[in-house]
């Protein structure tokens, strides 16, 4: 999809290495296939608002930012509920759709299915170009 994904805890590094030859490496042949990050001290979950000071972590989220460092979407989780890589995937296709054709994606939108032009002439009008059962 040409984007770079990044892993980040409070974990050290060697529990990340546990952790990818013990855990995701029997979930994901040959483990995750990308880097996961140390934040020690939660000095990056502090300045994402996800470091909870009392237990020293970082709470689970993922941030999408797009090539000019612009926070484009994020998700903060509690550890009890995972989060849904097939949404991260939409969400991707449709920021990377938006930046390349100036087009706007109504909610649940995929690719394939129809979008809508940004103007003065939608005002108004974005339920005749959209309906609710679209989303899903």
């Amino acid at each position: 999809m040409g984007v770079q994904v990044l892993a980040m805890s409070t974990d050290s590094r060697f529990s990340h290495k546990i952790w990818q030859e013990e855990e995701l490496s029997k979930m994901v042949e040959g483990g995750v296939p990308f880097p996961m990050l140390s934040d020690g001290g939660g000095r990056i979950g502090k300045a994402y608002g996800v470091y909870e000071e009392a237990a020293g972590v970082d709470v689970r989220g993922r941030f999408l930012i797009n090539p000019d460092g612009i926070l484009l979407a994020m998700e903060i989780l509690t550890p009890e509920v995972g989060r849904n890589v097939a949404e991260l995937f939409r969400q991707v296709q449709a920021f990377q759709h938006v930046a390349s054709t100036g087009e706007v994606t109504p909610s649940g939108w995929v690719p394939g299915k129809p979008t809508l032009k940004p103007g003065p002439a939608l005002v108004g009008k974005v339920w005749k170009e959209w309906k609710p059962d679209k989303a899903f």
